[in-house]
């Protein structure tokens, strides 16, 4: 398997089968959306297969759900967990606070939500998404459809006196028609090249007429897990203060991964 896997799709192997494996028997997981994510799912189903694991999922998006129910993780809502022991999800950018972007895939609302409701939260990354300061990658705010074009305007009028470096933005599209997130919403792309504030940017944007939640998490990452291409996992523990490293083995008989 793992000669079929490029550099990239390896890091996010290693990074979410390390992460995997902090998840223990009974408990309630926040199962983010993405790429790397999807592995996560993957190595979860695994163990539930292999190790008879039990634990009860929560996605943070309808594509999530269907891979969790097709690798055997028993799905429940928000509102039967009600609280979740942890949950594990990917990240766009993140910097050495463990502050992060997210939203690349379209589910910021369902995982700010998530994340909040956790007692720990953990994001699995390749080593490209860090950065030294948040805004390289564009950053999704969700807004309701009525009105996004005003809404729009009232966030160009706000990036003007905002400590960011550019401010063009852009209506995420599927195809032809503009992308709609599981709530029915549209997502605006602000392209800001660099945050200077990024606590002070999340507040404001979420003070806009129109603007249900933006894509910048602060203080919610307790560790991030750093997968590499050559099987290296280092996990940062912004709580303790520590620096691990380890390493996984890319075995052959991991079949389970052999549609991604």
């Amino acid at each position: 398997m793992s000669g079929e896997l490029s550099p990239i799709d390896k890091a996010k192997y290693t990074a979410a089968k390390q992460a995997a494996a902090l998840v223990e028997d009974g408990m309630r997981v926040g199962l983010g959306t993405g790429s790397t994510a999807a592995w996560l799912v993957r190595h979860l189903g695994e163990r539930v297969r292999d190790e008879g694991l039990r634990i009860k999922g929560v996605p943070t998006s309808t594509r999530t759900a269907e891979l969790a129910r097709d690798v055997g993780i028993e799905v429940i809502t928000l509102d039967e967990a009600k609280t979740l022991n942890l949950t594990i999800d990917g990240a766009d950018e993140f910097d050495g606070n463990l502050n992060l972007i997210k939203g690349g895939g379209g589910a910021l609302l369902h995982e700010k939500i998530v994340a909040a409701a956790s007692e720990e939260v953990v994001v699995i990354a390749d080593a490209a998404k860090q950065v030294g300061t948040l805004g390289a990658y564009p950053l999704p705010i969700e807004v309701i459809p009525f009105g996004w074009t005003t809404t729009q305007m009232l966030v160009e009028e706000l990036l003007v006196s905002a400590d960011v470096m550019g401010r063009k933005i852009t209506l995420r599209q599927n195809g032809d028609t503009p992308f709609r997130t599981d709530e029915g919403n549209h997502i605006l792309d602000l392209h800001l090249v660099r945050i200077g504030n990024a606590r002070q940017l999340a507040m404001a944007l979420n003070q806009m007429p129109g603007v249900v939640e933006n894509g910048l998490f602060i203080d919610l990452c307790d560790k991030v897990i750093i997968g590499y291409g050559d099987g290296r996992v280092e996990t940062r523990d912004i709580n303790e203060g520590t620096v691990s490293e380890d390493r996984i083995s890319f075995a052959d008989s991991d079949n389970l991964f052999s549609d991604l």
